[in-house]
């Protein structure tokens, strides 16, 4: 499915608000895309087409995989990053192809009044150095007409091959995809094996994923927008401040600069913007570690299901629901889903009778399974996120997982009362 297929579902499926006046891209269109909620198109952002809130809910997320919202953990935690790619030559990205590089020309917003710039929040970066490849979403910060400041996460991958070619006096060839099929964009958010992105989109899809070489030797898939360049060696720039998941601002630091050599994008192509701190946002980021800990968790007990909640901001809490088996199930639950996911920071594990979507069953776990002196785990001075700002400097946190399971001996002292058909 393409990214404009998709908007065709939603459009057809009556999900997809469009707005027809002109915008501007900033804080106006973020405004309206917050308030709205829900995908939106609009078509005229100083003139250009841009749709945000694309993924804005685990329900438009099921919808893409052609599956129920329930069965999203188990569908993930199966599939295999082992699909088909194919090489083209040609594709509707080079429709336009523009070697005087202008960033401004293009809806790039400003989200917030304390943004440091412009960002660009949904462009995949593809990047390539010796044998080894990588496709990952970062923050992108408009800091010239041909310039990007780029958000390096260390130790993951961008920054390790950034940092091989700076040691050896080598720019970094890049190639920056916006507007591709969600699948893609939601496989490159995922922790998969180096290099095998675009595989595990195929195995999601179910079908071969097409990609063609840029002039800089970067393979990348069919979308409507490709920034071709080159991250610098040397050259860095002030990134930030910036709104990230917790919708607090990350703050400012010195990041690598990528250098834009050459557009390309379709015909009137639509921009993806993805709303700091916005649904889409948190649901990028948290999802793709839900396997992960559903995994982790698996090898020490029956799991169910797993969430990162919303109230949590998607990454920091997370609700692991067990099949318990023996007293001790749910603290090693609570111990494999740390493991898994190492910005995690409070964790309640329940029974297969609560609804893991549903705040107010997990706060009747909590109330009617949980004793406080010998259910609820601590663990200090242990790496967090950098996101958390409650966080240390250093990036120390204390986490807590919380034990809201029945005391199998006694387990129809919880038993719940139903009403009989």
């Amino acid at each position: 499915m393409s990214f404009r297929n998709f908007i065709d579902r939603l459009k057809n499926d009556g999900k997809l608000e469009e707005i027809t006046y002109p915008v501007s891209r900033n804080f106006e269109a973020p405004k309206i895309a917050r308030n709205i909620g829900s995908p939106v198109l609009f078509h005229d952002i100083d003139g250009n087409k841009a749709i945000m809130n694309l993924l804005g809910s685990r329900d438009e997320l099921a919808s893409l995989f052609n599956i129920s919202k329930d069965n999203i953990i188990h569908k993930l935690s199966t599939v295999k990053p082992n699909g088909e790619t194919r090489i083209v030559d040609e594709s509707p990205t080079k429709q336009i192809v523009d070697d005087e590089v202008d960033l401004t020309k293009y809806p790039i917003m400003t989200h917030f009044e304390k943004d440091g710039g412009p960002y660009i929040t949904s462009g995949i970066v593809v990047s390539e150095y010796g044998d080894t490849t990588n496709a990952s979403i970062h923050r992108l910060m408009v800091v010239g007409k041909n310039k990007l400041a780029a958000r390096l996460v260390p130790p993951r991958h961008t920054y390790i091959l950034h940092k091989k070619a700076s040691e050896n006096g080598e720019r970094l060839p890049v190639a920056i995809v916006i507007g591709a099929d969600p699948v893609i964009g939601f496989a490159s958010t995922t922790r998969v094996p180096t290099g095998k992105e675009f595989e595990y989109a195929a195995a999601l899809r179910g079908d071969t994923i097409e990609l063609f070489k840029c002039d800089n030797g970067i393979k990348v898939p069919h979308s409507e927008i490709v920034l071709e360049g080159y991250i610098e060696p040397e050259e860095r720039a002030e990134e930030g401040p910036f709104v990230d998941i917790t919708g607090t601002y990350d703050h400012v630091r010195p990041e690598p600069v990528i250098t834009i050599t050459k557009i390309m994008h379709r015909k009137d192509p639509i921009y993806h913007g993805i709303l700091p701190a916005g649904a889409e946002h948190l649901l990028m980021m948290g999802v793709p570690y839900e396997p992960k800990i559903y995994n982790a968790v698996d090898e020490v007990t029956t799991v169910k299901n797993v969430v990162l909640t919303e109230g949590g901001c998607c990454y920091l809490h997370a609700v692991v629901q067990i099949e318990k088996q023996t007293e001790g199930d749910g603290k090693n639950a609570i111990m494999a889903a740390f493991a898994a996911h190492s910005s995690l920071k409070h964790v309640v594990v329940v029974d297969d009778d609560i609804d893991i979507f549903d705040s107010g069953d997990i706060e009747f776990a909590i109330a009617t399974r949980l004793k406080g002196d010998i259910d609820i785990l601590t663990v200090s001075n242990v790496r967090g996120s950098s996101l958390d700002p409650r966080g240390e400097s250093d990036g120390t946190t204390t986490k807590i997982g919380l034990d809201a399971t029945k005391i199998l001996k006694e387990s129809e002292k919880f038993e719940r009362s139903r009403i009989p058909e």
